[in-house]
């Protein structure tokens, strides 16, 4: 797969933008820039992701809304994807990767699946019955100041915080926590999926070493949204797959995704066995 931005780089410049510049748009450039990248985009579990761009000056998204979370940009793209097996965790990579490539432009975006009008959102992108709609970013340029309401979602989120290693990485069980040194070569994209993004900073994710396999598991909290009880954690792990796939193949480091039937870690009631990163052998 070809990098087409330093990935290290834009994981550790990328940040949440809410405040954007009123009177200076995002361009009709950068717009179908993102919207050519987003239409060649794939994911390594092989579902397709489809990428919509919406602009609430338009005379069929009046009622487009984010609660007041977003100000000052009228363009927002949005992803949908057919309901099955590692749909949420295949948009969470793809729309990612579309975001690091979107700040490499010095463009401005955040991460929206709970903050927006869902329905006239989904109205206006004309989500079929079978389709998943979990999640949209507003895109722009970042305005040089904050918003009120931006600077409190910050400090209320401790959006720079992450939790440490032996929190979210372990080595055959999850009692034992798992070091760099144990991670060797794969200490760096553990690292950039550790700061990784997440709805409201939780960090979903938890993966386990075992006999050189990564197995990733999510922390899935059924009771956040009724309607959509399993959409922000599974789009979660999908988004730190991507900073770890990326920032493996930025390492030179050749593996695949793959959902195995034989894994049996016992793991804590609210984890739940995802996909396995199987390194190449060399």
């Amino acid at each position: 797969m070809k990098l087409d931005f330093p990935v290290e780089q834009m994981v550790k410049q990328r940040h949440s933008v809410r405040t954007y510049q009123q009177t200076n748009p995002i361009s009709e450039a950068d717009k179908e820039k993102l919207m050519t990248y987003a239409k060649a985009l794939s994911n390594p579990f092989g579902v397709p992701v489809s990428f919509h761009l919406l602009e609430t000056k338009d005379s069929n998204a009046k009622k487009l809304g984010t609660y007041g979370v977003i100000k000052g940009t009228k363009a927002y793209i949005g992803a949908t994807v057919p309901a099955g097996a590692l749909s949420l965790e295949a948009v969470g990579y793809d729309f990612e990767k579309l975001i690091l490539y979107a700040t490499n432009l010095g463009i401005g975006t955040c991460w929206l699946a709970g903050t927006f009008d869902r329905n006239a959102f989904a109205s206006a992108i004309g989500v079929k019955k079978d389709e998943q709609f979990p999640a949209i970013s507003p895109i722009g340029y970042a305005a040089e100041k904050k918003s009120l309401t931006e600077s409190l979602f910050r400090k209320t989120l401790k959006s720079n915080q992450r939790k440490n290693w032996s929190e979210l990485f372990f080595k055959d069980s999850f009692h034992t926590p798992l070091t760099e040194a144990d991670a060797g070569e794969y200490a760096s994209p553990l690292e950039l999926l550790r700061l990784a993004p997440s709805a409201t900073n939780k960090q979903p994710w938890r993966i386990v070493l075992s006999n050189g396999v990564y197995h990733f598991y999510g922390q899935i909290d059924s009771s956040k949204t009724a309607e959509h009880p399993e959409t922000i954690e599974r789009v979660d792990v999908g988004i730190g797959a991507s900073h770890f796939h990326l920032a493996a193949l930025e390492k030179g480091l050749s593996g695949r995704f793959e959902k195995l039937s034989d894994v049996t870690i016992a793991s804590p009631k609210e984890l739940r066995y995802l996909f396995s990163w199987i390194p190449e052998r060399k």
